[in-house]
């Protein structure tokens, strides 16, 4: 295949014909791109003090997750992410605090502490399907959602992203696979950060690339710079006019690196050579953006450091407000299930909390945990 389609370069040239976007729109996915690195530098902190269990960090693919969110109209679109998306979110203004009340998993986690932290799921402002831990689960729940909408004869499509490693997965070609037949109103977005964990590329599959395993679904695909906001922009808005059409998926293939673990509980240095760290630390999405704003005169050294120091704030006032929000009603163990909770699930959800009730460690009036 042809090289990854680009934009912007490696040091935040413009090589190609940009997007016309309003001055706010680069400035938001610029911020996007900002907040979650600062939402991962909290992230990290508060799991490197035992104040919340787990993270996953994004650093250097922001611009894959931020390009397809940018391309996307949140009243009728669907977004169904895997777990490293969290700019996707930043981009579409989801609330800061509601994405740390899940890390934490308190009583307004929308999981209702049900799940590991970071799988957030939000029907506002941007319709966002759960998190889910298995690979490519996803993929094939998107298929269903876009040919829902079709059927009701809605505009909306379905954008689903997914690492390189979930195209080992049977969601992928039983996605892949339907979504061609039916020519569903979906894009694939495969974020190539070129480790499944710990598992390279090359011991993961044959294919001279990912974007070309389409042509075996008759799905066109694409390759583009992952670390270029823009490109992955223009790619992933060109794919969403197709599926809006009537022309069926597109499958992309983002090549970007991940500059870090797999998770905070992952030492990278461990299985990836240092060279290729300063090799795409050469590439970062936030430079190269950053760069190409300033020439355009969107943004300037001082306003860039601002916005730095703002998020940052932002990231550490949430994180205190969900970190001294009361734990769920341990009640809510048993709902959700049923509309009416039967009789049985009833005579259960009193005999926990009176049990609980009944020791030193007991749950307050309100059946909730102490924290």
């Amino acid at each position: 295949m042809d090289d990854p389609f680009q934009i912007i370069d490696e040091a935040g040239n413009k090589v190609g014909k940009a997007p016309r976007l309003k001055r706010e729109t680069l400035l938001r996915m610029y911020r996007a791109i900002v907040s979650t690195r600062a939402f991962d530098d909290r992230c990290m902190k508060l799991q490197r003090t035992g104040k919340i269990g787990f993270s996953i960090p994004n650093r250097g693919i922001e611009a894959t997750s931020v390009g397809g969110a940018a391309a996307l109209d949140a009243a009728t679109d669907w977004i169904a992410p895997h777990y490293r998306d969290f700019a996707m979110m930043f981009y579409h203004g989801i609330s800061l605090e509601g994405m740390f009340d899940n890390m934490f998993g308190n009583c307004d986690d929308n999981a209702q502490g049900r799940q590991m932290p970071v799988h957030f799921s939000f029907l506002e402002p941007i319709k966002w399907m759960s998190i889910s831990s298995p690979l490519g689960t996803q993929i094939p729940n998107a298929v269903g959602i876009a040919d829902a909408m079709k059927l009701r004869k809605e505009k909306g499509i379905v954008l689903t992203t997914f690492g390189d490693g979930s195209t080992s997965t049977l969601g992928f070609h039983s996605g892949l696979n339907w979504a061609g037949v039916k020519k569903s109103p979906v894009v694939f977005l495969c974020q190539n950060n070129q480790w499944a964990i710990s598992c390279p590329s090359e011991k993961q599959t044959m294919s001279e690339s990912y974007a070309i395993k389409g042509e075996a679904y008759g799905i066109p695909g694409v390759m583009v710079d992952g670390n270029d906001v823009l490109a992955v922009y223009k790619v992933v808005s060109d794919a969403v006019k197709h599926a809006r059409s009537g022309g069926g998926p597109t499958l992309i293939e983002a090549v970007t690196f991940r500059m870090g673990g797999h998770s905070t509980s992952d030492d990278p240095s461990r299985y990836v050579d240092a060279a290729l760290f300063e090799k795409w630390e050469k590439r970062d999405p936030l430079t190269r953006f950053r760069k190409y704003l300033i020439d355009e005169g969107h943004l300037t050294d001082e306003s860039a450091a601002a916005i730095e120091t703002e998020t940052a704030d932002a990231m550490m006032a949430a994180a205190k407000v969900a970190e001294g929000k009361p734990r769920p009603k341990l009640g809510s163990i048993f709902s959700d299930v049923f509309e009416a909770m039967p009789k049985h699930l009833e005579t259960q959800m009193e005999e926990c909390i009176s049990h609980f009730s009944d020791r030193d460690e007991a749950v307050n009036e309100k059946g909730e945990f102490p924290l």
